[in-house]
C-alpha cells in the first residue's frame, strides 16, 4: 500500500512562512528608515518610521502603490494645510473649524471611492489637521513642518521599497490569476447547478459577487509591480467584468419558466455540461431543439439565446484569463466602475466634521496645551474608522490598543533601552514590538489584526525616536495620555452622534436602486461594466447587514436583474440602428423606456417573422426583447431570496 502524504507549507510557531517573511521586512525597513533620518538630521524620524508601519502589505505590488497615493495625499494634505492657516493665522477657533470642514471633504471623497484612492482621500484630511492644529500656535512654521514631513515621508517610502526589492517581496499576480481562475469554475458550477435539477441559489450568487468585487482593488494594485503590471491588471480587469456578466447570464438561464419543458432543460444541461474546466474547448449548442406542441416558440428561442449568451460570455472571460496568464492586452479593454452614494458619503462627511468638531470643543475646554496631538489622532481614527464597515468598533479596538502600545512604548524606552544611545542597540530592542505587531496584522481575526496594526503605528509614535534619544519620563507620560484621551473622546462623540445604522444604509442603497429602475436607460453605456458597477452596490448592501433582511434583499436582486436585462437589450437593439429595421429598433427603445411589455412582444413577434434565418441579428435581438419583457413582468426573474435559501 502507498500511502501519500499531503505536502504542508512551511511553518514556525504556526505561522506561515510568508507572515515571517513579511514581518522581518518590516523591521528591516523600520530600521533603515530610523538610520537614514538620523544620518540626514531629520527633525521628525519617528514620522518615517510610522510611515512604514503604514504601507505594511504584505505584496511589493500594494505596498508601491499605497507609496504613490500616500505621497500624492501628503502634498495635498501640506497644500490644504498651508492654505487653511495662511487664511486663518489670527484666528484658532478658525483654524479648527476650517480643519474639521476639510475633513469632511475629505472623508466625503474617501466614501466615493475604495482600496488605496480612499486612503489617500483620508489622509490628505488628517494631514493637514496634523500640521495646521500642532501649529496652531506657530502658524509661520507651518512650511517647515510641512518640509519635514514629507522628507520624513519620502524617506519611509524608499526604505520599505529598497528592503522590498532585495528580500524579493511576493508579487500579487500570481494569486490573483489563481483567485479569478477559481471563481471562474465556481461560476460555472453555479450554472449548471439549476439544469441538473437544483434551485438556483441566491446565497451562492451573493458569495460570488462579494468576491468578485472584493479583488477590484487587488487588481488595480498588480499595475505597479513590474513593467507588465499594467497589462495584467487590464487583463485582470476584464477578467473581473465577464465574471460578473457570466454570473448574471447564468442567474437568468437559470429562471427558466414554469412550463419550460423537459426537451429545453435537456438542452440547457448539455449546454453547461460544455463549460468544462478540464476541457478549454468545446462547440456552441443546437439553436434549438424539437419541442412537445405546447412549448410556445418564443419560449424556445429565448431559451436557446440565454444559452449561446452563457457560452459567449463564458469564451470571453477564457480568453481574458489566458490573457492574464500569458501577460498580453485582453481583446477588449474594460473598466470597473464603483457603485458611488452620493448621499451615503455626505452623510459619512458630515458625522466625520461633527465628531472633530466635538473633540476640539473638549481640548479646548479642557485647557491642555499639548492637545495638538490628539486631535491629530481624533482625526486620523475617525477618517480611517469610516472607511470600514464598523467606524465606531474600529474606534473601540483603537482605544483597547492604545493601552497596550503605552505599555509596549514604555517597555522599550525605559527597560529595554533605559538610556540607551547606540543605534544597533535600538535595532535589535525594536524587534520583538516590531516583528510581533506585524504578525498579529497578518491574522485573519480582525480584533487581532487591528491590534497589530494599531501598535505598529502607535508605539513609534509614543517613541518620539530622536537621535539622541531623550528619555523624559514626564514626556512620556503626557504623550500616552493624550493617545489614550484621543480614542476615549472619539468613542464618546461616537457614542453622541452615532454613525450611520446599516439600516438606513440599506435603505438608501435600494432607494437608489429603485430611481435608476425609473430613469431611461443610457444607450451607448456598456451593460457589462454597468453591471459590475449594480454588483459592487449588491456588495455595499451586504456589507451593511443586507443578508439579515431577506424582503429588501430580494428587492434589490430583482433591481439588478432588471437592470441588467434592460442595458443588454439596448445594447443588442443597437446592432439595428441602421438598416431596414431601425424603426423597429426605435420602437423597441420606446418601449423599454416606457416599460411597455406588451409593445416588447409585439416586435418580437416581428422581428422574428422578418428574420432571414434563426442565427440571424434579428431573431436574436427578437428572443432577448422577449427576455426583457419577461424580466419586467417579474413572470421570468430571478428567484427571491426566500425561495432560493
Amino acid at each position: 500500500m502507498v500511502v501519500t502524504i499531503a505536502q504542508q507549507p512551511f511553518s514556525m510557531a504556526k505561522v506561515s512562512a510568508s507572515s515571517w517573511n513579511f514581518a522581518v521586512r518590516l523591521w528591516l525597513a523600520t530600521i533603515l528608515a530610523l538610520l537614514v533620518s538620523f544620518w540626514l538630521q531629520l527633525e521628525a524620524p519617528s514620522t518615517a518610521a510610522v510611515t512604514v508601519a503604514i504601507l505594511a502589505e504584505p505584496t511589493r505590488g500594494q505596498a508601491l502603490e499605497k507609496a504613490a497615493f500616500r505621497l500624492v495625499a501628503t502634498i495635498v494634505g501640506v497644500t490644504a494645510s498651508i492654505a487653511i492657516t495662511g487664511l486663518f493665522s489670527q484666528a484658532r477657533d478658525l483654524i479648527l473649524a476650517a480643519s474639521a470642514l476639510w475633513l469632511g471633504l475629505c472623508v466625503f471623497a474617501a466614501k466615493l471611492l475604495d482600496g488605496y484612492r480612499a486612503y489617500a482621500a483620508v489622509l490628505s484630511g488628517y494631514t493637514a489637521a496634523n500640521i495646521a492644529v500642532q501649529q496652531i500656535d506657530n502658524p509661520q512654521h507651518v512650511f517647515e513642518a510641512s518640509v519635514e514631513r514629507g522628507a520624513a515621508i519620502a524617506v519611509g517610502i524608499m526604505s520599505i521599497a529598497v528592503v522590498n526589492v532585495f528580500m524579493s517581496a511576493p508579487d500579487r499576480h500570481p494569486r490573483l490569476a489563481a483567485q479569478l481562475a477559481a471563481i471562474h469554475r465556481r461560476v460555472r458550477d453555479y450554472a449548471s447547478a439549476t439544469p441538473r435539477g437544483n434551485r438556483g441559489n441566491s446565497a451562492t450568487f451573493l458569495a460570488l459577487v462579494q468576491e468578485i468585487v472584493g479583488l477590484r482593488p487587488q487588481i488595480e494594485s498588480i499595475a505597479l509591480e513590474s513593467s507588465s503590471g499594467s497589462v495584467r491588471s487590464a487583463a485582470a480587469r476584464s477578467a473581473a467584468v465577464g465574471l460578473v456578466a457570466e454570473l448574471q447570464a447564468a442567474r437568468i438561464l437559470t429562471t427558466a419558466p414554469a412550463h419550460f419543458d423537459i426537451a429545453a432543460r435537456d438542452q440547457t444541461s448539455a449546454a453547461v455540461d460544455r463549460l468544462d474546466g478540464s476541457s478549454l474547448q468545446w462547440r456552441m449548442p443546437a439553436r434549438s431543439v424539437d419541442l412537445q406542441n405546447h412549448v410556445p416558440d418564443a419560449t424556445t428561442e429565448t431559451s436557446s439565446w440565454k444559452i449561446r449568451e452563457l457560452l459567449r460570455i463564458d469564451e470571453t472571460v477564457r480568453q481574458d484569463l489566458l490573457a492574464l496568464r500569458s501577460v498580453r492586452w485582453p481583446s477588449r479593454l474594460q473598466r470597473a466602475p464603483l457603485y458611488r452614494s452620493c448621499r451615503i458619503a455626505a452623510d459619512s462627511a458630515v458625522r466625520a466634521t461633527l465628531w472633530f468638531a466635538i473633540a476640539a470643543t473638549f481640548f479646548v475646554w479642557a485647557g491642555w496645551s499639548a492637545a495638538s496631538a490628539s486631535l491629530y489622532l481624533v482625526a486620523a481614527i475617525a477618517a480611517l474608522g469610516l472607511t470600514t464597515p464598523n467606524p465606531r468598533g474600529y474606534t473601540a479596538i483603537a482605544l483597547v490598543g492604545a493601552p497596550i502600545a503605552v505599555v509596549v512604548a514604555g517597555i522599550l524606552e525605559f527597560v529595554v533601552l533605559d538610556g540607551a544611545d547606540a543605534f544597533p542597540v535600538l535595532a535589535i530592542a525594536l524587534a520583538p514590538s516590531t516583528i510581533g505587531a506585524a504578525l498579529l496584522t497578518t491574522s485573519q481575526n480582525p480584533l487581532w489584526s487591528g491590534l497589530g496594526r494599531i501598535n505598529l503605528i502607535a508605539v513609534p509614535t509614543i517613541l518620539a525616536l530622536s537621535n539622541p534619544q531623550t528619555y523624559n519620563p514626564q514626556t512620556f507620560l503626557f504623550t500616552s495620555l493624550f493617545v489614550v484621551a484621543a480614542t476615549a473622546v472619539l468613542l464618546a462623540a461616537q457614542m453622541l452622534i452615532p454613525p450611520a445604522s446599516d439600516d438606513k444604509q440599506r435603505m438608501r442603497l435600494l432607494a437608489e436602486a429603485r430611481d435608476e429602475l425609473q430613469e431611461p436607460d443610457t444607450k451607448d453605456s456598456d451593460p457589462n461594466e454597468a453591471a459590475f458597477r449594480d454588483a459592487s452596490r449588491i456588495a455595499q448592501f451586504l456589507s451593511a447587514g443586507g443578508v439579515r433582511d431577506d424582503h429588501a434583499l430580494s428587492e434589490m436582486l430583482s433591481c439588478f436583474d432588471r437592470s441588467a436585462t434592460v442595458r443588454l437589450c439596448n445594447a443588442k437593439l443597437m446592432q439595428l440602428a441602421e438598416g431596414p429595421f431601425a424603426q423597429l429598433a426605435h420602437q423597441a427603445h420606446a418601449a423599454i423606456a416606457a416599460r411597455d411589455t406588451a409593445s416588447l412582444r409585439a416586435i418580437a413577434i416581428e422581428l422574428r417573422e422578418k428574420a432571414s434565418h434563426k442565427d440571424s441579428v434579428e431573431a436574436d435581438v427578437a428572443a432577448c426583447l422577449v427576455l426583457t419583457s419577461d424580466i419586467i413582468d417579474g413572470r421570468s426573474g430571478a428567484h427571491s431570496f426566500q425561495e432560493a435559501t
